[in-house]
């Protein structure tokens, strides 16, 4: 079974044509006149064969719109994506509409809603929270940075070995330090496919080592996507529009490069930009405008029919699982939902990235399973207009409770979320008063006792241990474990196990 929502209907457009060209235009002009920063010699000298005009000082690259146009034509408009339980596999594009979870440097206190970083424990247990949670389709990028005892350049490959290990879900993965040659392989092991999240370094450029990582996602033959993240009167212009011409300008050069390695590779065009804080500094996470941006974004690339997906409704500013955490998301989760967004980014951040936890998780999937009811819209025939039943019950004193009818349909019409209080007053009260907070812990808690993620082979296990084993000693061999680090590290490996 394939994982995921779709929507039945038109999307929503904030963007009149006429508007709609004027973006696309004033990102070819950013494309043809102001180019884009490679920071690569390899991708200025392949690109300049390609057509383009190349500054090798500035190492800029400007690129013609009939190479850009033709690049763009070439990206395949939906595709299939590989989990290692043929079940969850995906199609990304068209229609479908998938939801994952934000990413958390640290987890919280519960109780004091002060961050800390999580145990290997807490780390596998959000893990199988996320696999066993029904409307999270898949896996994104980590969803902890790391865990107590790991050094920072192991993080990515602990991690993603966790997420292999405890979820048979497609997963998307980070990459630093070179560190997606470790995550390919434990992805080959496990007969599945890995996405590496690659972003461009705003205002138009990209890194050589990000230039690096799509080549060698390219040479799997794995699925690239491609993310802006930009922030609005900082590092793009303050405007929606002009913001939108620079992030698009960002993510058409690196297709441009894509295409021309690989015609018809497969490509996700990510949105994860902010309005600039103007009095903080920082992010405006959970700010309307995020929303604004999303729908302008993925009207945009439905035209050029490249799967999308939107970064900012997972990521609030509340500092706690509270009202405003949930308005924040789940308005951003809907308007990403409804403008055409295949992939949304949503369960579990609490406070930007930097803090995340397991059961924010799940409350969220109470939002996700709501936008999912509605992406199917209502079914309208004979049977659902139910005139003869209509007939049959009349008016007052008629009712419909014990019709046949009422049992089939009440719950594919209905969505009943699985940790909302529904209770009337009276009995609220009687039951000790409980929140959606506290269904929801003893929804992680019955979780984690009856969910059992589909385990690797004993073969695939030890491909796994024997690829961590090797990242761990390459990074050791380079200097980027120190031995203090390496003393906890081995410690940490010890109690695992």
């Amino acid at each position: 079974m394939l994982r995921g929502f779709t929507r039945r209907f038109k999307p929503l457009e904030l963007l009149t044509q006429e508007q709609a060209e004027d973006i696309h235009r004033a990102t070819l002009a950013v494309l043809r006149e102001t180019g884009v920063h490679f920071e690569s010699e390899w991708a200025l000298e392949y690109l300049k064969k390609n057509g383009c005009l190349v500054d090798d000082a500035a190492k800029l690259v400007r690129f013609p719109e009939g190479l850009v146009e033709e690049c763009l034509r070439r990206c395949p408009s939906s595709y299939r994506l590989k989990a290692r339980d043929p079940k969850n596999d995906m199609i990304l594009g068209g229609n479908t509409v998938s939801f994952t979870q934000a990413a958390g440097m640290r987890t919280i206190d519960l109780d004091t809603l002060e961050p800390r970083a999580p145990t290997r424990t807490e780390y596998v247990n959000y893990v199988k929270i996320l696999d066993a949670l029904p409307n999270l389709h898949w896996l994104n990028a980590y969803p902890y940075f790391g865990f107590a005892g790991v050094p920072p350049v192991m993080c990515i490959p602990e991690g993603f070995a966790l997420k292999t290990r405890y979820s048979s879900k497609f997963a998307m993965e980070g990459a630093s330090n070179g560190c997606e040659v470790f995550n390919i392989r434990m992805a080959q092991a496990a007969g599945a496919e890995v996405m590496s999240a690659m972003g461009s370094q705003p205002p138009l450029s990209w890194s050589g080592d990000v230039i690096l990582q799509i080549r060698r996602m390219i040479e799997a033959g794995f699925p690239i996507g491609l993310s802006d993240g930009n922030a609005y009167g900082a590092t793009a212009p303050a405007t929606f529009a002009g913001a939108l011409a620079v992030c698009n300008a960002e993510i058409i050069s690196m297709i441009v490069l894509v295409q021309l390695l690989s015609p018809g590779h497969r490509i996700r065009a990510g949105h994860f930009a902010f309005p600039q804080d103007m009095r903080s500094g920082s992010p405006a996470f959970g700010d309307i405008g995020c929303s604004i941006s999303n729908i302008m974004f993925n009207q945009m690339w439905r035209r050029y029919g490249i799967p999308i997906s939107n970064g900012t409704p997972g990521y609030p500013s509340s500092k706690s699982i509270d009202y405003q955490t949930g308005y924040e998301k789940g308005m951003a989760a809907m308007l990403s939902a409804i403008s055409g967004a295949n992939m949304i980014c949503l369960h579990g951040g609490v406070n930007g990235e930097l803090s995340a936890h397991a059961v924010q998780a799940i409350l969220d999937d109470d939002i996700a399973g709501m936008v999912g009811r509605l992406l199917a819209g209502s079914e309208v025939n004979d049977e659902t207009l139910a005139l003869e039943l209509i007939e049959e019950v009349g008016p007052v004193p008629g009712h419909y409770l014990s019709k046949a009818h009422t049992r089939k349909w009440w719950k594919s019409e209905q969505y009943v979320p699985a940790v909302a209080d529904r209770m009337s007053y009276p009995e609220w009260m009687r039951t000790g008063k409980k929140k959606a907070i506290d269904y929801a812990k003893a929804r992680m808690e019955g979780l984690l006792a009856a969910h059992k993620p589909t385990p690797l082979t004993a073969e695939q296990e030890q491909a796994i241990d024997e690829i961590l084993e090797e990242a761990r000693q390459y990074y050791r061999s380079k200097g980027l474990i120190s031995e203090s680090e390496w003393t906890e590290y081995a410690k940490a490996l010890e109690m695992a196990g």
